[in-house]
C-alpha cells in the first residue's frame, strides 16, 4: 500500500548546509527534483528571505551546488535550477533505489524537513536500513499508509472527514454562517465540543499534509 513518510534531517548532512549556515533567514523549497545518477540530483526549488544578490553569491559559494542557474525573479522569491553534489546519498537511494517520490521538502535554518511518498511501506524499511548504516539522522515524524477512503487518503479520521465534509457542505465555513456548530452537534448526535474538536483536529491535519511549508511549522517541530 502507499505510504507517505515525513521527516527531518539536518541539513549538514543532506544539502545546502553552507548556504543555511550562512543565511539562516533562508527557505528552501523543492518544486522538483531528479536524478541524474549517483553523482548529482537537480532540484528546481524556490528562495525566499534574503535579497536576491546575497543568494545568488552564497549559492555560488555554497560546496553541495553547481550550475546554479536563476529560472525566475518574482521580486520577493526566486525560483533556481541547481545540481546537488554533495551529500546526496540519502535522497538518492529514496528516489532511485526506494522509488520515492518527492512531495515536499523545506529546507529552514538547520534543517530540512521531507515528506516522501513511497509505493509500499517496504520500500521504506529500505531508506531506514540506510540511514542506520550509514549514520544518518533521519528523524522520522509520521508514517501513514494511504486507502482508498476519502478520510485516509487526507490523514483524517473517519469521525473528523466526515464532521468537516459535512459542516462544508452545510455552509459552516460560509460568511454569514449557514450553519451553527451547535446544529452540527445535534446532526452528528454528539457535543458541542466534541464537534469542535473534530473541526479543530481535522483543520490542522488537513494544512499540514497539504501546505506543510512554513517556517513556523520548522521552528516548532511539529
Amino acid at each position: 500500500m502507499p505510504t507517505i513518510v515525513s521527516g527531518t534531517i539536518p541539513a549538514d548532512e543532506f544539502a545546502l548546509s553552507y548556504s543555511l549556515e550562512t543565511l539562516p533567514e533562508l527557505m528552501f523549497e523543492v518544486e522538483r527534483v531528479v536524478s541524474s545518477g549517483t553523482d548529482a540530483l537537480m532540484p528546481l526549488l524556490w528562495v525566499r528571505g534574503a535579497d536576491r544578490e546575497r543568494v545568488e553569491e552564497t549559492l555560488e559559494e555554497d560546496p553541495t551546488t553547481d550550475n546554479v542557474t536563476l529560472l525566475g525573479d518574482f521580486g520577493d522569491e526566486w525560483l533556481f535550477r541547481m545540481e546537488w553534489v554533495g551529500h546526496i546519498d540519502l535522497m538518492v537511494q529514496m528516489l532511485v533505489n526506494s522509488e520515492a517520490t518527492v512531495l515536499d521538502a523545506v529546507g529552514h535554518e538547520s534543517q530540512w524537513r521531507l515528506r516522501m511518498l513511497y509505493p509500499r511501506r517496504s520500500l521504506f524499511s529500505k531508506t531506514h536500513e540506510f540511514c542506520e548504516e550509514h549514520g544518518l539522522s533521519f528523524d522520522v515524524r509520521s508514517i501513514r499508509e494511504l486507502d482508498a477512503e476519502p478520510a485516509g487518503r487526507y490523514g483524517l479520521t473517519k469521525d473528523q472527514y466526515e464532521v468537516l465534509a459535512t459542516a462544508a457542505s452545510e455552509g459552516y465555513f460560509e460568511v454569514p454562517r449557514a450553519v451553527t456548530l451547535q446544529e452540527l452537534a445535534e446532526e452528528f448526535d454528539v457535543s458541542h465540543q466534541a464537534v469542535s474538536e473534530r473541526l479543530r483536529r481535522a483543520t490542522n491535519a488537513l494544512v499540514e499534509d497539504t501546505l506543510f511549508v512554513g517556517m513556523n511549522e520548522l521552528d516548532s517541530g511539529a
